[in-house]
């Protein structure tokens, strides 16, 4: 049974000129003026979701989008942030791309988030798919293998930091602690500092393959599921649950997974295709409409047209619209 209900916002501004005869990606640059607008989007829209019941507001990390599309950087610092301006609502990390951090400083960063917010940051991972972003930073992404194989490690690392009083750890990758002298003695291991309180650390992950869900019940990660028909979510759901049992982490159908849908107004909500001037802004319509109401609940007027908002303004209770998902009770 589904008890808890999220929004994921990838932090998108209100964009112009869109749709199949809008402005191209490639020419699309705004100021920073304007990209910094998502910051307070994410605060209203959390604002909203807290006094409304939900559950979760979901973030995603992106780097170097003068389009507009996806402005987070730091999703860490994002939650704790937004964690001082609610009560009650968690926020979660969807997903902290490894291969562009240290394992050790994410460890680090997660751990103060989890202290000073008390819990309320959930943690999530991921491999990375923006070529601009994963190899600038210096990590392969083009080799999908070797990206597959710096992940792992990186992972095996942040576990360490979380689970271990003390650890080291010798890899391709990383040699944690180095072999030199500190203080009149040989380093043989470190300590993280500070590790999380609450533990042990739910960490999500995307599944975006039969290789990624063997890996994620082999390794006890929980799984995000978004965005795809009920045949395809039946199957995944199902693969996940089986390989958790051939690990030993046996779970109910469903159980540790977060499934998200999305609909538009009219023939989507009823199975058909969405017009093609549309799709550009579907990713925005809940958000639009929770802004929407918090904005008009001070008197204030909302980015955007209204109109595209008022019919979605019903997903703040809760009805399945664009980046709102559930997760089991379990």
């Amino acid at each position: 049974m589904i008890t808890k209900f999220s929004v994921l916002y990838v932090g998108q501004i209100e964009l112009d000129n869109v749709g199949m005869d809008g402005t191209p990606s490639d020419q699309r640059a705004y100021p920073n003026e304007r990209l910094v607008e998502a910051f307070q989007t994410s605060k209203e829209v959390a604002q909203l979701m807290d006094e409304l019941g939900y559950y979760c507001l979901w973030t995603a990390e992106h780097h170097f989008q003068k389009e507009g599309y996806e402005v987070f950087p730091n999703l860490v610092m994002l939650s704790t942030w937004l964690a001082t301006q609610t009560r009650r609502l968690k926020l979660g990390c969807a997903f902290n791309i490894l291969p562009m951090w240290h394992p050790v400083r994410l460890a680090e960063d997660y751990a103060m988030a989890d202290i000073v917010t008390d819990g309320r940051v959930i943690m999530g991972v991921g491999r990375g798919y923006h070529t601009r972003e994963v190899e600038s930073f210096g990590a392969p992404l083009l080799d999908a293998a070797a990206n597959r194989e710096l992940f792992e490690e990186q992972m095996e690392v942040l576990l360490k930091c979380f689970n271990e009083e003390s650890f080291s750890h010798r890899g391709k990758h990383y040699v944690i602690p180095p072999d030199v002298d500190y203080r009149g003695y040989r380093l043989r291991e470190v300590t993280c500092v500070p590790r999380p309180i609450h533990r042990p650390v739910d960490i999500w992950m995307p599944i975006a393959s039969g290789k990624t869900i063997d890996y994620m019940a082999r390794m006890g990660l929980k799984a995000m599921v978004t965005l795809n028909g009920e045949k395809v979510l039946d199957q995944v759901v199902r693969a996940y649950r089986d390989a958790c049992v051939r690990h030993g982490r046996p779970k109910e159908l469903g159980g540790g997974s977060l499934l998200g849908g999305g609909s538009l107004p009219g023939r989507l909500a009823r199975g058909g295709d969405p017009p093609a001037r549309a799709r550009p802004r579907r990713a925005l319509q809940v958000v639009r409409a929770l802004r929407l109401r918090a904005l008009r609940r001070r008197g204030g007027a909302a980015v955007g047209d209204a109109r595209r908002a008022r019919p979605r303004a019903d997903a703040a209770r809760g009805r399945r619209a664009e980046g709102v998902a559930g997760g089991p009770s379990r």
